[in-house]
């Protein structure tokens, strides 16, 4: 007897989604011809939308925002609106900065994902990317601290954990915009594809995790004149609203504060940097 072949596996019913975090899920450097930022989390949504005609979306993340922020600003306006899929990503950016209690940093995602898990059919958390460099080497036992607190809450609370810390593509400095810190157009569609495989649905791009074709490096006057932009433009105003205990994020509100339609279309990205470190 001829043996059938198995039938394709269901793509997945989700018919809405929010989007919480800082300037990761705002979608810097992502930048559209108007000057606003698209990223990862509009690119996602809108091929939800391509899959399920009236699907909503929105997005609370802001740039800068702390970890207790997240949870005090986003976390109940995201789980009174009842979505199917929630995203949370939160936490780098108190690791970046020189002091961290990552006690209290697990104590806070914890509170968040335990709201958040029973107000959704599927809530996502994500190992944020890192740059290779000096900066990440210096941060990493933070963040593998901060990923193992994410992985054993996702075994508590069924949450589905996207790995971007582990794909090697991402990984690299091409990847990121000049600032060092946020994605390029590129990185964010890899990461939308990464976050729409652990959903469930079929892969678009199978190849995401794989690294970019080797290129001859940077001369050392390159290397030089970028580490000055850098230092100017990104670090320098950085520190001084460390110093003055501003945020990038102060005052703005929420690029998609309700949970509306969405359209299945995705206006094209320039591959440009954003305004500097969140």
């Amino acid at each position: 007897m001829q043996t059938l072949p198995e039938p394709p596996a269901p793509s997945p019913a989700h018919t809405s989604l929010v989007a919480i975090g800082d300037s990761f899920t705002e979608g810097m450097s992502d930048q559209l011809p108007d000057g606003s930022y698209r990223g990862w989390a509009d690119l996602l949504a809108a091929r939800m939308a391509a899959r399920t005609p009236g699907f909503r979306y929105a997005n609370l993340a802001v740039r800068g925002k702390l970890i207790g922020q997240i949870l005090d600003e986003q976390v109940d306006v995201a789980a009174a609106m009842g979505a199917d899929v929630v995203t949370l990503v939160g936490g780098l950016n108190d690791v970046l900065r020189p002091r961290c209690d990552m006690g209290r940093v697990r104590g806070l995602l914890t509170e968040a994902v335990e709201r958040l898990a029973p107000s959704c059919k599927q809530l996502v958390l994500m190992h944020s990317p890192g740059r290779r460099g000096p900066v990440l080497e210096r941060v990493r036992p933070r963040m593998e601290q901060l990923y193992a607190c994410i992985d054993d809450l996702a075994a508590r609370h069924g949450a589905v954990v996207v790995d971007l810390y582990g794909a090697p593509s991402l990984a690299d400095p091409r990847m990121w915009a000049v600032d060092r810190l946020h994605l390029t157009a590129e990185g964010h569609r890899r990461v939308a594809e990464a976050v729409w495989q652990a959903l469930g649905y079929e892969p678009e791009d199978p190849e995401w995790r794989t690294p970019l074709p080797p290129t001859a490096p940077p001369s050392w006057v390159s290397r030089r004149i970028s580490d000055l932009r850098f230092t100017r433009e990104h670090l320098l105003p950085w520190i001084g609203r460390r110093l003055t205990g501003r945020s990038s994020g102060d005052g703005r509100p929420p690029k998609r504060p309700e949970l509306l339609p969405c359209l299945p279309e995705s206006a094209p990205a320039t591959d440009t940097a954003g305004t500097g470190p969140a």
